[in-house]
């Protein structure tokens, strides 16, 4: 069992990677002063992280390692957020305590990541690593969160994330009401997909609304 210290390391060489950082000191701010050097060289020593010049990077067994718990970190965020609708704080407390491997065995991992609808990105935008079960895309577990294409015409649903494939066409959503959070209907599909946001009513087409994901509304 590799003690959480190790992972708290891994993590920090993940996410300063993707802030396009892997300065040595960068990554020893995951742990309390002191303790970081020793965690830093069993790793070294376990050939998950390498280290020339101050500069720390995964080994192919470390973007491994790191991956999962980016993914169970990740995963933990949106479960806290979309589903049981708490704060922040919670969700982060939460998902750092969920992040290691000896808590959530894979398969539950999994199971999460298929009720979720498979989402992109955590809460804040950021990319989850996908999994075995994104490639295969079978739903085991009925999905919590699906893509707005598979609603029921009428029925309320919420927006929970959007993947758009440019800002562009994000801030084309915002502008026509269509942010995470807001309430949406679906009036028709064909030819073009009518939605209802609040009062107005939007024409969009396939390709937007398959970027739209949302949840059942209370």
């Amino acid at each position: 069992m590799r003690p959480q210290e190790m992972d708290e390391l891994l993590e920090r060489v993940w996410t300063e990677r993707e802030k396009g950082r892997d300065a040595r000191e960068d990554v020893l701010t995951a742990l309390p002063a002191g303790e970081g050097d020793c965690w830093l060289k069993k790793l070294e020593q376990e050939r998950l992280v390498s280290e020339t010049g101050g500069r720390v990077r995964l080994t192919p067994a470390g973007e491994k390692e790191a991956s999962g718990i980016i993914r169970r970190h990740r995963l933990t965020e949106r479960l806290f957020a979309d589903v049981f609708n708490t704060r922040e704080e919670t969700w982060e407390r939460e998902a750092c305590e969920l992040e290691h491997p000896t808590v959530l065995t894979e398969e539950a991992v999994n199971a999460i990541c298929a009720f979720l609808g498979h989402p992109p990105t955590c809460p804040h935008g950021r990319p989850i690593p996908p999994g075995p079960c994104c490639a295969e895309f079978r739903l085991e577990v009925k999905s919590f969160v699906i893509p707005l294409t598979e609603a029921r015409i009428a029925s309320r649903y919420r927006i929970v994330f959007i993947t758009p494939k440019s800002g562009l066409r994000l801030d084309r959503l915002a502008v026509l009401g269509i942010l995470p959070g807001s309430e949406i209907r679906i009036h028709q599909k064909k030819p073009a997909y009518v939605l209802r946001i609040g009062e107005t009513d939007v024409a969009l087409d396939h390709e937007i609304v398959r970027d739209i994901y949302v949840k059942e509304a209370p």
